[in-house]
């Protein structure tokens, strides 16, 4: 059941005592827009003083707070310079399909006509061939090396050749590390600063893959990565596979990451751009039920 639903059963009740912020708090955290976040909002709706006495003028004040706090962004690509996009996350997101939709995201609205994609994921033969194998269905090239390789060898070497050929985008899988695992964030600190040494600041950009559906552990994947190597923004991979969707909210209000694409489906084309307003009133609609 989304929000929306939830609102209007809340509606049933008589006062709009304590009791009714509590249960709207409760409603609000079990969407997955997280404790903190969710008592800011709250806080602000008890501050105003009103009785709320419809849910349209509960829910056009919620719509107002939540959309303050929610940021989006647009990931372009200069015209006739390399820009490189590193893709993180933990096993199991969506990262290297993310990967493939990307490229093709890029290729049908940037007129990026072969992007490149590097399997920066050494540790996972089967990661290696899943990317090749969307490379060659989108057409896009592909740059590997063997299973175990230096991954930062990997995305080096597929900057330098797509330097050299006059290539506009670099798209670079990397390992699903998990964010307890100190080493491999390590790792990943050295990637960047591989990458950030190849390519001027303003065309580089790290995306980080999060499932929509694992809730607040998300948030925790967020605050771990973005320490690790300032995230640039967000992509809510399996978005359709959750009616709660309150992630935005939590990771945009705790950290001030900006989301820039949500997966909606398996196809290459199912990446869209993330729209706050939209989101906003998706996340607020009476369906869900």
């Amino acid at each position: 059941m989304g929000i929306g639903a939830r609102l209007k059963q809340l509606f049933t009740g008589g006062e709009r005592g304590e009791a009714f912020f509590e249960e709207l708090e409760d409603l609000l955290i079990e969407a997955d827009v997280g404790a903190g976040v969710t008592m800011d909002i709250v806080g602000e709706l008890r501050r105003a003083g009103k009785r709320f006495d419809s849910r349209e003028e509960l829910t056009e004040a919620l719509r107002s707070l939540i959309r303050e706090r929610v940021q989006g962004t647009e990931l372009e690509i200069p015209k006739d310079e390399l820009s490189v996009i590193l893709v993180l996350g933990v096993n199991g997101t969506g990262k290297t399909t993310t990967c493939a939709k990307l490229a093709h995201y890029y290729r049908e609205n940037a007129s990026i006509a072969r992007p490149v994609l590097a399997a920066g994921d050494t540790f996972r033969a089967a990661a290696i061939e899943q990317l090749g194998i969307h490379a060659e269905r989108l057409g896009a090239r592909f740059v590997q090396q063997a299973h175990g390789a230096d991954p930062g060898a990997v995305i080096y070497d597929a900057i330098e050749s797509a330097a050299a050929r006059g290539e506009q985008l670099v798209i670079a899988d990397t390992a699903g590390r998990m964010h307890t695992k100190s080493h491999l964030m390590q790792q990943l600190q050295k990637i960047d600063r591989i990458v950030g040494r190849s390519v001027p600041a303003g065309r580089y950009k790290k995306l980080l893959v999060l499932d929509s559906t694992t809730g607040q552990n998300a948030l925790r994947q967020a605050e771990m990565f973005h320490e690790v190597a300032s995230i640039d923004g967000v992509v809510l991979a399996k978005y359709d596979s959750t009616a709660k969707g309150g992630i935005a909210v939590s990771v945009c209000g705790n950290l001030e990451l900006p989301i820039a694409f949500v997966g909606t489906g398996e196809r290459y084309e199912d990446l869209q751009v993330f729209r706050p307003d939209d989101y906003v009133r998706r996340l607020l609609e009476s369906g869900g039920e």
